[in-house]
């Protein structure tokens, strides 16, 4: 069976397309409301320089350690003796927590996608009652969301079981039209910019409680809500047992990086001198509403276009990654064998169904408001699947500095150490940050526990080998 393998800028597109997904579209009015324009800014900035240690360590861990694919949370059972308990059971844990996130966030995006749509077929909207039996009302609008995300969802199922060039080349397609729309967009933006809608540039906000914000205050909160808008930087390395060459796992993930930095610093500060901020503060739809100040009715409906191609290149990349995570750590031992069954293009056949079927699940939150809520509850619960893989990946990049391994000289291991000490205190600010609320906290602990259930499965089959390996001797 012929490998397919993912060249740079291939990779470099699921950078890009899993990080610029439906956030950027909601992120500005948010950012505005949190900090003053010099804020945002700072925020992004911050923001971003965190984020490429983080993307360094990635990039360095895939040249470093080759043999450890399927994601960041990988690394964790190598933080303990190889083949121990605690070593099996960390890496399963992680990978779970990783994989159940991934899944349940797909769907936010899947239904984003619908959202989107209803802007040219209104009926996605409609409060016609379809059928309501006690308290359980099913309105037409919710019917046809619900099978429009299905379909997607499945659409993207069988475009990925053809193989990973397909699905890779298929997502380059989309990100490239979202990146050179959402630089369309920069580029009239910059046309049509008032300056004086950004003034005073630095400004106070205010909490809940009326006290003021200054700006330090205003650049920590824009920091937290532009972390999420990295969320998916690991992606390259999810697939670096794809690519055709280790170093380009390094190349895309650092690239894309910037690439994505650039569209939200100037969609963020572009957006401010568009629209006033009191209306953007107000604004459902920041970009959208921005546009149309300048192009009219027809520039809204461009952007929801732009959107909806954005949303399909997000759900293909996030659906690939969330198959290819169990997946991988079946292959290092840390999950459940069966997740090891392929199709005949080499791809995890086995791990899309069962993913989709769990995606499939929540789709129904479409239809139910109570299955809504748990949707929701999920989301809430699923912080720390994606904060816990960027500190697992930097501490383990400190121990391999720490220990020397993979290093041949000492200045490698100075320049690697200094990177790798400021990624862990980054990554232990957003762990901290990101589980302040406690409830989020012990939700989050929650959903990693959960993985219990299943950690005897992934025992016995660890058990299993070293008695395989007696009996063909």
């Amino acid at each position: 069976m012929k490998q397919q393998t993912l060249g740079f800028w291939v990779l470099t597109a699921l950078v890009v397309g899993n990080m610029v997904g439906s956030g950027i579209f909601m992120l500005p009015r948010s950012l505005a409301e949190a900090a003053s324009p010099a804020g945002v800014l700072l925020g992004w900035l911050l923001t971003g320089a965190g984020v490429l240690m983080i993307a360094i360590i990635f990039g360095n861990l895939a040249i470093r350690k080759p043999e450890l694919n399927g994601g960041p949370q990988i690394y964790a059972k190598e933080l303990f003796p190889k083949g121990s308990n605690a070593s099996i059971l960390s890496g399963f844990m992680s990978s779970w927590g990783y994989w159940i996130g991934n899944v349940a966030g797909n769907v936010a995006i899947i239904t984003t996608f619908a959202s989107y749509l209803s802007t040219f077929f209104p009926i996605l909207t409609s409060g016609h009652v379809v059928f309501s039996a006690g308290s359980f009302t099913l309105k037409l609008g919710n019917l046809l969301t619900f099978l429009v995300c299905t379909a997607l969802l499945w659409m993207m199922h069988t475009i990925i079981l053809q193989g990973a060039e397909s699905a890779g080349k298929l997502n380059f397609v989309a990100t490239a039209t979202k990146v050179l729309g959402f630089f369309l967009f920069i580029v009239i933006g910059l046309f049509a910019f008032e300056k004086s809608y950004i003034q005073p540039f630095v400004a106070p906000r205010y909490d809940e409680a009326g006290h003021t914000l200054g700006l330090l205050s205003q650049i920590n909160n824009v920091a937290l809500s532009t972390l999420w808008a990295f969320i998916g930087i690991e992606s390259a390395i999810v697939f670096a047992s794809r690519a055709r060459k280790q170093s380009d796992v390094k190349r895309a993930t650092i690239v894309g990086l910037f690439i994505a930095l650039a569209i939200y610093i100037g969609i963020s500060i572009l957006v401010m001198g568009l629209l006033k901020q009191e209306a953007l503060i107000q604004s459902e739809k920041p970009l959208v509403d921005a546009i149309g100040t300048v192009l009219g009715p027809i520039g809204s409906q461009l952007l929801a276009g732009l959107g909806l191609i954005s949303l399909i290149g997000s759900t293909l990349g996030w659906i690939f990654l969330s198959a290819e995570v169990p997946y991988q750590a079946a292959k290092q031992g840390l999950f459940i064998r069966a997740f090891l069954r392929e199709n005949n293009k080499g791809m995890p056949r086995f791990s899309l169904i069962v993913s989709n079927l769990i995606a499939q699940l929540f789709i129904f939150s479409t239809i139910s408001n109570s299955m809504a809520a748990a949707f929701d509850f999920v989301i809430y619960i699923a912080t720390l699947s994606y904060l816990v893989p960027y500190f697992i990946a930097s501490v383990f990049q400190l121990k391999l500095v720490w220990t020397g391994e993979t290093y041949k000289t000492t200045k490698q291991r100075m320049t690697d150490g200094i990177i790798a000490l400021l990624a862990t205190v980054y990554s232990i600010w957003l762990v901290k940050a990101g589980t302040a609320d406690m409830k989020t906290f012990l939700l989050g602990i929650a959903l990693l526990a959960s993985s219990l259930l299943f950690y005897p499965m992934v025992m016995k089959q660890h058990n299993e080998q070293p008695n395989k390996q007696k009996q063909s001797a």
